[in-house]
């Protein structure tokens, strides 16, 4: 025990020296070949315990007795040893362990029990014993990992089962055996260290479990790194703690450009890292290098040149590339460009493409060829990152970039653009108002500019083509449609003769100032008075002018002295603006009364307005009533009697003319739907007065009673003949031309002459009343009717005729009524 506590102590420290730790490993060494050597021992222990195994005796009974000598000091029992027992043994089994015994066995019969965990409770019948000599034995192999310990009772009692010996305590240990291999949590662990890290640096853990007992070299487990893929810039670029398992750097180098990814094997190994008599396991550790930002950008050319047309912006007028070994896509590799010199006024911007970090030298504000022709730009470019530390800047960060600019017809542009003028309204047709010209931007180019009329909305003025001269066409007149705020707007084109040609608009602006040349107009144009004066009977009265301050109000108002009944009749006060009677009573009705209105302009303008003025009768509230206001409208009181005559009359005689109606209706729904032969006004076709001639008035042929088959005698008939109400002559199915009878009879002769009546009688009534007869179809059953006649023999059966319908109901009721009476 003491040389395995020495054993256990030698493990390697860091602050061992070399020849320290070499001694500790030859001690080790030695420690693991006494192991097993124990292990060995102890199982040929276990194999002589089978041919001789221990006894355990149930501890004796002492008791207090007096002797004369004194007390008796009482003896300790004994202190059972514990059993050991080896896992994993081959047997044979049962195999006995220890044999149980009591001093009593000699004088009586004993029988022996064991109770516990793993003889009469679970896991059940591991261990048995002998109840007759107490032989305890192990049934089969144990598993330190699954229970490393039992705790047994021991039982003795006599054949009757009473109880002969106290019970006593067994404890069984099971000893560990190296079946375990160490194993990792992961068969494949992720790490990661920066690039450049010192030596040192901890990168990851890897972890690794033995089920073994870990107090004893069974589970004590050693970690060691087997191989490192690649092998730059060093073999051994990493280092294991092999009691931890922390993984080291070891040496500097780390570069992720040149190796991104690390793949190490790592080994743990029990028995202490004793690869001899060890059981081992691996494992992968993946080792990532991440980016430090230890590369700056580089362009890859110290100049570069682009070329951009004048007055164009958010093209793109150059590329810049760079290079940048940085991780893709990160804040490392991310160029940000940066015009250090050459454009003082912000012509350009460098926006980078961020797919492949390109530098787009874009135009945002437009250039001038007649003022610079060319710019000298001084790029620099940086990551988006800083620098790692120690880092220092690329000389190659920085370029120069030449962009010319091209020349390009430009428009001709108007100096002042609106231009603003003032002019007085009503200047005469042919006034020069202003000299409107545009200049052409292009200084190198000799160009001809031309004018014309692009807006004109009253069609006022008339520019000059070639200065640009503008002239009156007609009166301005600041009251127009077209005139908004006193300003009236045109615009005006200037096209020069380049190529492509270039033209500019310009929009002028004249603001009329306004003269008196609108006389006001009265308001409002007609009025209510009482027909008797009195201070409510009065009218305000105003006037609008289209001119403006000071050429409007105040207004003053006056009556005209012609004719002198306005003057007689009423007065209109200058002050206040109204208009009242004069006289105390005036009749009712509608006087037109004129009244001049004057505005205050310089000099001042008049108009003679009409207003019209209705004077009827009022209440007592000064408002005119109804009556008074129909006298007012010109209507005397009899020709109010007589509207009011005439209103009734008229209902009256509708009234008269619904009630007739009304009994119309109700006489036609009361009478017959069969009218009397003599009130029908048809052609009827069936209607003879004479009784006939008896059987020689029966034989005519009925066929003429059908449709015809062709309707060629209708179709040829003679212009104007033909009826419009006939029946539609359109294809129709045509029959086949029955055969006439030699004499068809009277009857014949008259339907066809009715037919053609008809036909030629623009009055007849329509086609269908004509329909009485029609043609039935050629496959009856009955057979052609042309065939009856009243010499027949009475031997054939009519009664069929009763389920042909109402058509044939006459021939029913008179063919097949049964034998006559």
């Amino acid at each position: 025990a003491s040389f395995r506590g020495i054993c256990h102590g030698m493990r390697h420290t860091e602050q061992d020296s070399s020849e320290t730790q070499k001694v500790k490993l030859e001690t080790s060494n030695l420690c693991v070949d006494f192991l097993s050597f124990q292990i060995g021992v102890e199982d040929m222990i276990a194999r002589a315990w089978d041919s001789n195994p221990r006894v355990i005796k149930f501890p004796r009974k002492h008791q207090r007795s007096s002797s004369a000598n004194g007390l008796r000091r009482q003896k300790r029992d004994w202190v059972i040893p514990p059993i050991n027992v080896p896992e994993n043994s081959r047997g044979p089994f049962p195999q006995m362990l220890v044999r149980i015994r009591s001093d009593q066995d000699l004088e009586k019969g004993i029988r022996y029990s064991i109770t516990g965990a793993g003889a009469d409770q679970p896991p059940i019948d591991v261990y048995n014993i002998d109840p007759v000599h107490g032989k305890m034995f192990v049934t089969r192999p144990l598993d330190r990992e699954e229970r490393a310990s039992y705790h047994l009772r021991a039982h003795a009692v006599d054949m009757n089962g009473n109880k002969v010996e106290s019970p006593i305590d067994l404890y069984i240990y099971v000893i560990d055996m190296n079946d375990n291999r160490p194993e990792f949590q992961n068969q494949v662990y992720n790490g990661s260290v920066a690039e450049g890290s010192k030596p040192g640096t901890l990168v990851m853990q890897v972890t690794a479990n033995d089920s073994d007992d870990d107090t004893t070299a069974n589970g004590m487990v050693r970690y060691r790194i087997l191989s490192q893929t690649p092998h730059m810039p060093i073999p051994n670029m990493f280092t294991i703690n092999s009691e931890t398992g922390d993984i080291f750097t070891v040496a500097a180098g780390l570069d992720r450009e040149k190796v991104s990814q690390y793949t190490i094997i790592v080994q743990a190994t029990d028995m202490e890292g004793n690869l001899n008599f060890g059981l081992s396991n691996t494992a992968t550790a993946l080792i990532s290098v991440t980016d430090i930002n230890d590369n700056p950008p580089e362009l890859t050319a110290r100049t570069f040149s682009g070329e951009v047309p004048e007055n164009r912006v958010n093209v793109v007028v150059a590329n810049l590339t760079v290079i940048d070994r940085d991780q893709p896509h990160s804040p490392n590799w991310a160029a940000q460009y940066r015009i250090a010199s050459g454009d003082p006024q912000g012509h350009f911007l460098i926006r980078t493409n961020p797919v492949n970090n390109d530098g787009m030298v874009t135009v945002v504000k437009p250039v001038d060829y007649e003022q610079n022709r060319a710019f000298m730009l001084t790029v620099i470019v940086s990551n988006k990152a800083p620098l790692a530390s120690g880092i220092q800047s690329s000389l190659q960060s920085s370029a120069g970039v030449t962009i010319s600019v091209q020349d390009v017809n430009e428009p001709p542009v108007f100096p002042s653009n609106p231009k603003s003028i003032r002019f007085e309204e009503g200047v005469p047709a042919g006034t020069t108002l202003t000299v409107f010209a545009a200049q052409d931007p292009d200084l190198f180019i000799h160009q001809t500019v031309r004018y014309s009329k692009l807006s004109d909305p009253a069609n006022w003025l008339r520019i000059n083509r070639t200065n640009g001269q503008i002239t009156t066409m007609a009166v301005l007149d600041r009251e127009s449609m077209y005139v908004r705020n006193n300003i009236y707007e045109a615009t005006f084109l200037a096209a020069d003769n380049g190529s492509p040609p270039a033209s500019g608009t310009g929009t002028l602006q004249i603001h009329l100032i306004d003269v008196n040349d609108n006389a006001p107009v009265l308001l409002p144009k007609e009025a209510q008075v009482c027909e008797r004066a009195s201070p409510r009977s009065r009218v305000n009265i105003t006037a609008s002018d289209a001119d403006a301050d000071p050429h409007v109000g105040p207004f003053v108002f006056e009556l005209p002295s012609y004719p002198p009944s306005v003057r007689r009749n009423w007065t209109a006060s200058r002050d206040y603006a109204q208009l009242r009677l004069r006289i105390p009573y005036l009749d009712a009705g509608v006087y037109d009364v004129p009244i001049i209105v004057s505005d205050s302009g310089n000099p001042p303008l008049s108009n003679r307005s009409m207003i019209k003025v209705k004077v009827c009768p009022c209440d007592d509230n000064g408002d005119c009533t109804t009556t008074g206001a129909v006298a007012a409208a010109g209507l005397g009181t009899g020709a109010i009697i007589a509207i009011l005559i005439c209103i009734i009359i008229l209902l009256t005689m509708v009234l008269v003319f619904v009630m007739w109606m009304k009994r119309r209706e109700k006489e036609r729904q009361a009478k017959p739907l069969l009218i009397d032969p003599e009130d029908d006004v048809r052609d009827n076709i069936l209607k003879y007065d004479e009784e006939g001639g008896g059987e020689e008035d029966q034989d005519y042929d009925l066929s003429q009673l059908q449709q015809p088959e062709a309707l060629d005698h209708i179709i040829c008939k003679p212009t104007g003949v033909r009826r419009v109400d006939e029946r539609p002559v359109i294809a129709e199915s045509q029959y086949p031309i029955r055969p006439s009878l030699p004499h068809p009879g009277d009857i014949g002769d008259f339907i066809n002459d009715g037919l053609r009546a008809a036909d030629n009688d623009p009055t007849a009534p329509p086609y269908d009343s004509l329909l009485v007869f029609d043609y039935e179809g050629s496959g009856s059953t009955a057979g052609s009717v042309s065939s009856l006649n009243s010499s027949s023999s009475g031997d054939q059966d009519y009664d069929y005729l009763n389920d042909w319908g109402p058509r044939f109901k006459k021939l029913a009721d008179l063919y097949g009524g049964g034998d006559d009476d």
